[in-house]
């Protein structure tokens, strides 16, 4: 054998064997030699006075016996694995973020996902598997399962990888239908560590991180935007008033008084360049034969890159804590009986502005940087027990003031607190009394979450600047203080109550296993369990009497196996699930599914090719999921009950013989269906495993999905027969298609060096197949939403922008007032007037359609090194232009709120003067320009972008190092994830999509240090 490692025990001399299976190396009599191979058993010979040893390693049948955790927590060798399962090693999921959803994109085939935000609290990757299955108002997401207790996704992002035994994740329908009305959309299995036998071992890990925005949006500077400002006024009306006087641009490029000329960076006031979050956790694990325990403890903190100084007696940056305690014990009762108490509690602190981080991001956007200052000195008026905030009238007649993103970032906090405590309780009898491989176990486990939050907030004293005429110095006028000529909400010197919830749910869940595992005559294996399962839920965020009852499923399910000969194997699993949401007739779904596959590496005539594919296997399966998560579930939980009004205000009726006696009347909301019912997944899945020199496995699967019976309101025929609210009918189709790739490396060069390496590719696309919507003619044919993907874009085909009036004059009719240097759009349908008739798919779809990555590890000694890349494609989205249309003051809840310059806008738009047709901004406008803000693919933008993921150094400290510090091992490392982005789109971090105005992703740099003991 090739590259078998041989090396001197305890020492670092050693060597690998050459293409022919020899070596050479040289030890005193007395040592011990010691033979490793990936694949292999490791053998040790100590060395007497021979000159010449002659070795032979066996298989590992650890190695061959791998497992892989399948539904309710069954396990299943990989070998004998039929459905699409695919797995990771927890280690991988670790990285320099408390957030553990950040860490999948790229590293999980089969798994869209991607981040759009990077607030503390806020910062979840959103993951679908396979893609986008479903586009009803439902549940799209998979079903998460930690230690089998259902769990949401910040549940995920909690879960700290040191904590991770098994991470699956359910692809295909023959691997989740037995979860029937849950797992349509896929599902994530994750288990926590169990303790071993043994003495106390402890583990612990501590890290510190900066964090940095990965990009910001940026400004025009202040000169320029005063003069835009004044050629947007006069580009459209060259009679208009200017808005900012030559004297007052000329001073404020000078650098004369910031208080009464003030330049503001609305952006680089409110962010700080960077964070400093921390992360700790330790573990305990031991116990005896019969008692086995595993407790750990976490504590993070993530703060927020809000610049708030200490004006207030509080902090309104961002801070969140999170704690979790969780302890697990496995005891055997009896040589037959054993039992499993699992007890967890996760408890998150926050503490942040009233809005959250990204609101206050995106205001400053929304504020006009030369009108006023953010603040203004204490000294300028000392005997003022407030902060003194820069403000101004809209104008001289307004009895309204701007809005100061500063004033709104501090004025007062929020304090939310959210628990969750759990615990189950898990009991396997063994039943070979009867028959041997005869199981039954039951798990129970009870689930309470409560959030409550309490906003307190003061109204903020404004004041205005203006000069002294005695002595030139800077003079403040209070703006709101409350007297006859005050403007806007007065200003207090004291935190009222701004606002508070309180919410809890409970979750109780009781399942019932009856197993069976036997192998006949070395050849024949056969296994099969059945399972009932019975839950309930509550919450108290309830608006009405239907909303505050129970909710109540039953799920019975199985799944059968045989494999014959380590070659053949076959699979049936089915659900069968009730739900409350359906009448009687369509109450319980019937979901089966099959597989089988056959490895031709395990036929004798494949022994001559074993050197070379050491596995060849080929999977298929076909099967069917349900879900029962459709529709609005607040408003549409019964969908075999009508929903009356019997007070509505719109149907109401006015009597009496003056007309002034008003009675209100009765309105119909839904209507009662009983032939809703279950939303079909029907699934099928073709998969390869390749095994290459014991070093390189390769997995290739290809799917198809078709999602039937996809809830919609029928909202062209309710009109039509005069019913009050749209029917809602299981009527819409979409299929789903794809391909999942993935690539593991591992080789041991020689004895010093080593390297693991991991590639994953997911495509995954879909279809409209029917949905809800009128009968197009032929010649309106491009205006139908079938054959089109399930988050498709619509919009009007952007041609240029106008050379001037006369074209306009001379071109379709389109929308409001326009003029030379807005956009042109396309007549499509030739009526000669742009309507909603010609609007056609634009761009592609917004959920990625490709996420992939790349990367690896390189082992030197007791040095490695790991870099992963992560990239997304065939994806767009459109940049919101009424969010960024410069100079334009806001109307009705957006009163004071007057749009900044961005710098992008500023170094492209179209002018008299540089009558650019492609330029990225129109002609100028102090107001919305109706005609330029409609949704188009002149916003659109290509979403594709690579990404430096992760990068890791690591050093592991010697045997003889760690011993002399009373250490079983040491370990410390510096990394950094999301370091460098490339990608065609400049404005933000391309992964924001059109978030690209809220908090920024973040780059994080850590230093930490893991050792156990």
């Amino acid at each position: 054998m090739i590259g078998v490692t041989v090396l001197e025990k305890g020492t670092g001399n050693g060597t690998v064997t050459d293409f022919d299976g020899n070596y050479s190396i040289r030890v005193a009599p007395g040592s011990t030699l010691v033979f490793s191979f990936v694949g292999f058993e490791t053998k040790e010979v100590v060395v007497s006075d021979q000159k010449t040893i002659d070795v032979s390693l066996n298989l590992d049948q650890e190695a061959l016996e791998e497992t892989v955790v399948i539904a309710f927590g069954g396990k299943q060798l990989k070998e004998s694995q039929v459905s699409s399962i695919a797995t990771i090693n927890p280690a991988e999921l670790k990285g320099p973020t408390n957030n553990l959803t950040n860490m999948i994109a790229g590293r999980v085939p089969g798994m869209i996902s991607f981040q759009r935000s990077g607030e503390p609290g806020a910062d979840n990757s959103d993951f679908f598997i396979r893609g986008l299955s479903t586009f009803g108002s439902g549940k799209r997401n998979p079903l998460i399962l930690i230690d089998n207790i259902e769990s949401t996704s910040t549940d995920l992002a909690r879960l700290q990888p040191d904590d991770i035994d098994t991470f699956s994740v359910l692809k295909d329908a023959a691997a989740a239908s037995v979860y029937g009305a849950r797992g349509a959309n896929g599902v994530i299995l994750i288990t926590t560590k169990s303790g071993k036998a043994g003495k106390a071992k402890f583990s612990a890990r501590a890290a510190s991180r900066v964090s940095t925005n990965t990009d910001n949006f940026q400004f025009a500077d202040n000169i320029t935007y005063m003069n835009l400002a004044n050629e947007a006024a006069l580009t459209r009306d060259p009679l208009a008033a200017l808005p900012y006087s030559r004297i007052k641009i000329d001073r404020t490029a000078a650098g004369d008084n910031p208080y009464l000329y003030p330049s503001n960076n609305w952006i680089d006031q409110i962010l700080k360049d960077y964070t400093i979050n921390q992360s700790f956790n330790i573990s305990a694990s031991g116990g005896s034969e019969r008692a086995r325990y595993y407790v750990s403890g976490t504590y993070n903190v993530d703060n927020g890159i809000l610049d708030v100084n200490s004006i207030n007696n509080f902090n309104s940056n961002i801070k969140l804590q999170n704690y979790s305690l969780r302890s697990k014990l496995d005891i055997d009762l009896t040589s037959t009986t054993s039992a499993t108490v699992n007890i967890y509690g996760q408890f998150d602190d926050y503490n942040g502005p009233i809005a959250n981080g990204g609101d206050i991001i995106a205001s400053t956007v929304n504020a006009n940087p030369v009108a006023f200052p953010a603040i203004f000195p204490s000294e300028f008026y000392p005997i003022a027990e407030h902060p003194l905030f820069g403000n101004a009238p809209l104008s001289l007649s307004s009895n309204a003031l701007y809005v100061n993103p500063y004033a709104e970032m501090v004025k007062g906090y929020r304090t939310t607190k959210n628990s969750t405590v759990q615990a189950q309780l898990l009991i396997d009898q063994k039943l070979d009394f009867i028959t041997e491989g005869l199981k039954i176990g039951t798990m129970n486990y009870i689930r309470r979450y409560n959030t409550y939050s309490i906003s307190r907030a003061y109204n903020p004293f404004y004041y205005q600047a203006s000069r002294n005429p005695v002595d030139n110095s800077v003079m403040l006028r209070v703006l709101n203080d409350g007297t006859q000529s005050s403007i806007g909400l007065p200003g207090t010197e004291f935190l009222n109550l701004a606002g508070g919830e309180n919410q809890s749910n409970s979750r109780l869940y009781n399942q019932f296993t009856l197993n069976y595992d036997k192998t006949f005559n070395e050849r024949h294996v056969v296994s099969a369990f059945l399972i009932n399962v019975l839950q309930s839920f509550e919450t108290t965020d309830y608006s009405n009497l239907q909303q505050s009852l129970q909710y109540r499923n039953h799920t019975f399910s199985g799944r059968f196996t045989y494999a014959f000969d380590r070659r053949y194997i076959a699979e049936f699993s089915f659900g069968y699930n009730g739900s409350e949401r359906f009448d009687r007739t369509n109450r319980y779904g019937f979901f089966p599914s099959f597989g089988v596959s056959y490895i031709l590496s395990n036929e004798a005539f494949f022994e001559k090719w074993k050197d070379t594919f050491t596995n060849l296997k080929l999977r298929f399966t076909y099967g069917k999921a349900g879900n029962d998560e459709i529709g609005n579930e607040d408003e549409d939980r019964f969908f075999y009950l009508s929903r009356v009004n019997p007070n509505s205000g719109n149907f109401g009726a006015v009597f009496g013989q003056d007309y002034n006696y008003y009675r209100p009347g009765v309105s119909i909301d839904r209507y009662a269906n009983s032939n809703i019912g279950w939303e079909i997944s029907e699934q099928y899945n073709f998969g390869i495993d390749i095994g290459l020199w014991r070093n390189l496995n390769i997995t290739a699967e290809v799917y198809r999905q078709k999602r039937t019976n996809i809830l919609q309101r029928r909202t062209e025929i309710g009109d039509v027969i005069g019913l009050t609210a749209d029917p809602q009918v299981n009527f819409a189709e979409l299929e789903s298609k794809g391909i999942d790739l993935s690539l593991d490396y591992n080789k041991q060069i020689n004895q010093d060096w080593w390297t693991q390496a991991r590639a994953t590719l997911t495509f995954a696309t879909n279809e409209v197949k029917q949905t809800n919507e009128l009968n197009y003619p032929d010649e309106l044919s491009y205006l139908s939403k079938v054959g089109n993907n399930a988050s498709q874009m619509y919009g009007y085909l952007a041609e240029r922008l106008f050379t001037d009036q006369e074209e306009v004059n001379n071109t379709p009719t389109q929308f409001g007032n326009y003029t030379g240097g807005d956009i042109k759009y396309r007549d499509v349908n030739g009526d000669g007037v742009i309507t909603p008739l010609d609007q056609v798919p634009i761009g592609l779809p917004t959920t990625p359609e490709l996420i992939y990555g790349f990367g690896g590890t390189v082992g030197y000694k007791d040095f490695d090194l790991s870099i992963f890349f992560q990239g997304s494609a065939r994806s767009s989205f459109q940049i919101d232009p009424r969010a960024i249309s410069p100079f334009v003051l806001g109307t009705g809840d957006d009163t004071g709120r007057q749009n900044g310059l961005l710098k992008a806008i500023a170094d492209s738009y179209w002018s008299e003067d540089n009558r650019d047709l492609y330029a990225f901004w129109p002609r100028l406008s102090s107001t919305i320009i109706e005609n330029n803000v409609q949704s188009s693919s002149w916003w659109l933008q290509n979403n594709d972008f690579l990404r430096l993921k992760n990068l890791e150094l690591g050093y592991r400290a010697s045997e003889k190092l760690t011993e002399s510090l009373g250490l079983r091992s040491l370990r410390i490392y510096a990394s950094g994830i999301n370091l460098a982005v490339w990608s065609s789109f400049k404005l933000w971090d391309p992964e924001m999509g059109g978030n690209g105005l809220g908090y920024p992703i973040q780059s994080t740099y850590n230093l930490g240090v893991q050792f156990d003991f």
